[in-house]
């Protein structure tokens, strides 16, 4: 017969599982964290100061913000440094709800997403920012397909783009030779050329409704020329009108000259007077489609 008493003389056996288990270091978390976000918020700055004397980089942010149109130029400067020609971004959670995971071996995209408000010094609200992952589509398992091309009617997408101008608009004869359209801040008009084609109306109209946008009362038109120029490049882009005629081989001097923070201020100026002129366009462009969609339901 086997004896067992051995059994409960020995010590018991030492639990390993405690020497895997790594305890929760809030410090060490926190400070992990504020070191994404300066090292996110350093790259915003880098990549800023890059596009001052890179046109090829600045146009590949107008790009991407024309593509990312809801988010902030510190996200969209993020996404051109390192992946501007991303499309579709959602982060791991939102691809696993909807069936689809990160392919191995990809990094994510790293952008700013805010967190908790909290008061300064002098008594004012901000909010702090949380470095986040983020993941394009094209990082997926899903079945790539091509992004359908921007198509609107010729007609609708002028209408669309001189609805709730902030000036008058009327077709002239007295326009500037080599000019399909002008501003005139002191009559607060634009003129347009008579007999334009769509493209070439959306083209010249859109760069003098930023004008008309950015004439707050302390207006010049040399310093709003280059940002109305980007805002009429952007709009062609998000609507599907040809960019061929669009250089940015040579940016003008005085973006050269801008340091990261005043070149960020710049773009969001840009960036709101796109959006501005976006939202007037979207009220006619999206009273034709539920029109359409009702008439198509009703046949």
């Amino acid at each position: 017969m086997n004896n067992f008493d051995d059994l409960f003389a020995a010590k018991p056996a030492e639990n390993n599982s405690n020497k895997d288990f790594t305890s929760f270091d809030k410090e060490e978390w926190a400070a992990r964290k504020q070191q994404e976000r300066a090292d996110a918020y350093a790259l915003i700055d880098e990549t800023a100061e890059q596009m001052s004397g890179n046109g090829e980089l600045f146009q590949a942010y107008l790009d991407v913000q024309s593509r990312f149109d809801r988010y902030s130029v510190g996200n969209a400067l993020l996404i051109t440094a390192q992946m501007p020609e991303a499309t579709r971004l959602a982060d791991f959670k939102t691809w696993k709800d909807n069936d689809l995971y990160i392919k191995k071996g990809e990094s994510g995209i790293t952008i700013l997403e805010p967190g908790d408000e909290y008061t300064r010094e002098d008594g004012s609200v901000g909010v702090s920012y949380n470095a986040k992952k983020v993941f394009d589509s094209t990082q997926t398992n899903s079945r790539q397909r091509a992004t359908p091309a921007v198509s609107h009617d010729e007609r609708l997408l002028i209408k669309a783009l001189i609805n709730n101008a902030p000036c008058k608009i009327s077709i002239s004869t007295d326009v500037p030779d080599n000019v399909g359209a002008v501003y005139k801040s002191e009559e607060k008009v634009i003129l347009v050329r008579q007999g334009m084609g769509a493209a070439d109306i959306f083209r010249s109209l859109s760069q003098e409704l930023a004008h008309a946008h950015m004439d707050n009362g302390a207006y010049n038109r040399a310093d709003c020329a280059f940002p109305a120029y980007c805002v009429s490049y952007m709009l062609c882009k998000r609507n599907g009108v040809a960019v061929d005629n669009f250089r940015f081989d040579r940016l003008p001097e005085s973006f050269g000259s801008m340091d990261a923070q005043e070149l960020r201020g710049k773009l969001s100026e840009i960036r709101d007077v796109v959006n501005d002129i976006s939202a007037d366009m979207a009220r006619v462009l999206e009273l034709q489609r539920s029109n359409k969609s009702r008439d198509d339901g009703a046949r």
